[in-house]
């Protein structure tokens, strides 16, 4: 069955401002696109379905956490993110009314002292005196800390003979009591031990939801860069079921030892891209490894930073080589997360490395946030056929934090530099890392073209990108980076009827017009999922 869908569309092919005013769609692919009359002659039997609005190729966000954001962003996590409570008195009563009313362990997400300030340090004692023995565990914004109470150590099974994971660990005082902190992934996932093996048991409403919130949201492709392998059938019984609203690619997590999983069938809907790898940490701890100290601030200080502190990578090089190498060896691309440049030169040295050792050609190995990333090292990245994704909505909600507090004018003005990256020749793409900022792919198309933070403040370095530059980052280049090029990404003849009905032409209005898009609906293989 043929169906000819009719409006103004933007095809995004060949060229991004190229308007047509029909698609015919035939088992869920494009085949042809031109003039109404045109293809309701060429196809007399079809369906006509007129669309009001704007059409343009589905969203694609390339680093997501689908799987675990259905669970920090539910019920079963009380939600302090300085975009729901912008101030410390409002996160700490939010806090306090959510031990009040505990009938179990109480997690909470979404601490952050740089943009609600005035937190206390959040550590054992702290924790201790405002939720006695109700197990508190509260999850940094960035993700990559958590602060427990003594109670919640114990739930977790944690205590001071537990050791630190490879690239992770508990904070310690001097006669190795744990402190109520744990840094990075591994460390943070076995405080939330007992949240986690809760949710599994709801993550059939949770996951679906969340996928369906996103997809309201624009995106007709997520990619997990955390995915949990044991929710597979899950998705399997949601495919059967005709009820799975995006494509979902998805990133193993590696581990010391790790050995690459077989690659399986190349399914459009679901299927295994890669594998996940860290370099360094977030930027608002205070554990990226740069060239240059943190500034000597009130905030660093309330961070616990000393003066002329400069963050640590979490593994070696010659770690993070061996950690990486045997996943590249089995076939699959690399996605390593690294802030700072020092992180990004050591990345970029194992990528090097295991791309000569191995005579890779068309691996696509990524470099994801790139936060404090380089004109020059983005020439190199791409000169390895390294690729790009820039977290820019951290302007949008930090640019200020970058700058006055953190690192200066010269290294947190040009933070997430997206036209250095495409001046270098990368198929930048941008995202917003699961539930760490909303997921508005709109706003950080804006953001990435004026380099403007939400209370109106321009970042002083860094590159703005054009308007091509930026659709294409969310769209046709997100499909490159996830090997879905041949799949998705822009509305030509052989690609899935993947798209968008939005409430204004996403090429001609303005940068702050872009941000406010409205997504009227939703289409994935030319059926309507929102």
């Amino acid at each position: 069955m043929t169906t000819v869908f009719t409006g103004r569309i933007r095809p995004f092919s060949p060229l991004i401002d190229t308007e047509v005013e029909a698609m015919a769609v035939e088992d869920g692919r494009v085949v042809r696109v031109g003039t109404t009359a045109g293809l309701t002659a060429r196809y007399p039997d079809a369906e006509t379905v007129a669309l009001a609005g704007w059409v343009m190729p589905g969203l694609i966000e390339p680093h997501g956490h689908p799987s675990f954001s259905a669970i920090v962003l539910s019920d079963l996590v009380v939600d302090i993110r300085p975009v729901v409570v912008p101030d410390a008195t409002g996160a700490l009563a939010t806090i306090g009314q959510a031990v009040a009313d505990a009938e179990g362990a109480v997690f909470v997400n979404g601490w952050d002292a740089l943009l609600q300030r005035g937190l206390p340090d959040p550590d054992m004692r702290f924790l201790d005196e405002l939720a006695g023995a109700v197990p508190l565990v509260v999850i940094h914004n960035s993700g990559h800390s958590a602060y427990f109470n003594a109670a919640a150590a114990v739930a977790a099974g944690i205590d001071a003979s537990t050791p630190d994971p490879v690239g992770a660990s508990f904070g310690r005082a001097d006669d190795g009591a744990l402190t109520g902190v744990a840094l990075e992934a591994a460390a943070v996932e076995m405080v939330l031990a007992p949240l986690l093996a809760t949710a599994q048991q709801h993550m059939p409403a949770l996951l679906t939801g969340h996928l369906r919130d996103l997809a309201a949201r624009g995106v007709t492709t997520v990619s997990d860069l955390s995915w949990n392998a044991e929710l597979n059938p899950l998705i399997a019984a949601l495919q059967t079921q005709g009820q799975l609203p995006v494509r979902l690619r998805w990133y193993e997590m590696s581990r010391p030892g790790g050995v690459a999983a077989a690659r399986g069938a190349d399914d459009p809907l679901f299927r295994q891209t890669g594998v996940k790898t860290w370099s360094d940490g977030s930027p608002w701890i205070g554990n990226i490894a740069t060239s240059f100290p943190y500034l000597d601030t009130p905030a660093t200080r309330d961070l616990g930073l000393e003066p002329l502190h400069v963050g640590e990578a979490n593994y070696t090089a010659d770690e993070l080589l061996a950690i990486a190498e045997p996943y590249a060896v089995g076939g699959w691309q690399l996605a390593c997360h690294a802030h700072g440049d020092r992180a990004i030169d050591a990345t970029l040295d194992v990528y090097e490395q295991i791309i000569a050792r191995h005579d890779l050609r068309d691996h696509r190995f990524r470099l994801e946030h790139c936060g404090a990333m380089t004109p020059a090292q983005f020439v190199r990245a791409a000169d390895l056929g390294v690729t790009v994704s820039l977290f820019v909505d951290h302007i949008t909600y930090w640019g200020e934090v970058l700058v006055d507090d953190l690192f200066g004018a010269e290294h947190g003005g040009a933070w997430a530099d997206a036209g250095a990256a495409f001046a270098a020749g990368h198929r930048a793409t941008f995202h917003n890392d699961g539930w760490v900022t909303p997921n508005e792919p709109f706003r950080n198309m804006a953001v990435a073209e004026t380099r403007t933070t939400r209370n109106g403040f321009r970042m002083p370095g860094g590159t703005p990108v054009t308007r091509e530059q930026a659709l294409l980052a969310h769209t046709a280049n997100a499909a490159w980076q996830l090997f879905s090029e041949h799949e998705v990404g822009a509305l030509t003849p052989g690609l899935f009827a993947d798209f968008l009905v939005v409430d204004r032409d996403p090429v001609a209005v303005s940068a702050e017009e872009l941000a406010q898009t409205v997504v009227v609906s939703t289409y994935l293989a030319g059926h309507r999922v929102v």
